[in-house]
C-alpha cells in the first residue's frame, strides 16, 4: 500500500503550486476547476510517486492553530527526503536565502535523521530529511 496523496486547503493556490514545484521539484498538473462550486485544485507529483493536492474554494475557514510556533493534534508536518546530509544543508540554505524561516536545524535527531524544519508560504510545517550515517 502507498500513501496516494495529501491535500491542503489554501487561499494562495498559485503561490503554493509555485513553491512546491520550485523548491521540491514537484510537477504540477493542469488546474482543475469546478466553476459551480468555485473549487480549484492542482495535483503536485513528486519523484517518489507521492502527490500533494493544493485546493481552494470560498467559505473554507482559516486554521486557528499556531502552526509555526506550536504543536497540535492532527497532521503537523510534511517531510521531504533527500539523499545526503549535504542536500539537507543546501536546501536549508536555499530556502533561508529566499526568505523562508528555518525553525530548527539542520541537526541530527535522536531517531537517526539529519533534518531541518521550515514553513511553506501558508505556514504549513515542513521537514527536509535524510537518514543519518556516521
Amino acid at each position: 500500500m502507498t500513501l496516494e496523496h495529501v491535500a491542503i486547503w489554501t487561499d494562495n493556490i498559485e503561490v503554493l503550486k509555485d513553491f512546491y514545484t520550485k523548491y521540491f521539484d514537484g510537477q504540477a498538473s493542469d488546474k482543475y476547476s469546478n466553476d459551480k462550486k468555485q473549487f480549484h485544485s492542482y495535483f503536485i507529483s513528486f519523484e517518489s510517486g507521492a502527490r500533494l493536492e493544493i485546493m481552494t474554494m470560498p467559505g473554507i475557514p482559516a486554521n486557528l492553530n499556531d502552526r509555526a510556533g506550536a504543536q497540535h493534534k492532527g497532521i503537523i508536518h510534511l517531510a521531504f527526503g533527500v539523499d545526503t546530509k549535504q542536500a539537507v544543508e543546501e536546501k536549508a540554505k536555499q530556502l533561508q536565502n529566499d526568505g523562508f524561516k528555518i525553525l530548527s536545524g539542520p541537526r541530527k535527531t535522536g531517531d537517526g535523521y539529519y533534518e531541518f524544519e521550515t514553513l511553506d508560504p501558508d505556514n504549513n510545517r515542513l521537514e527536509v530529511t535524510t537518514k543519518y550515517t556516521h
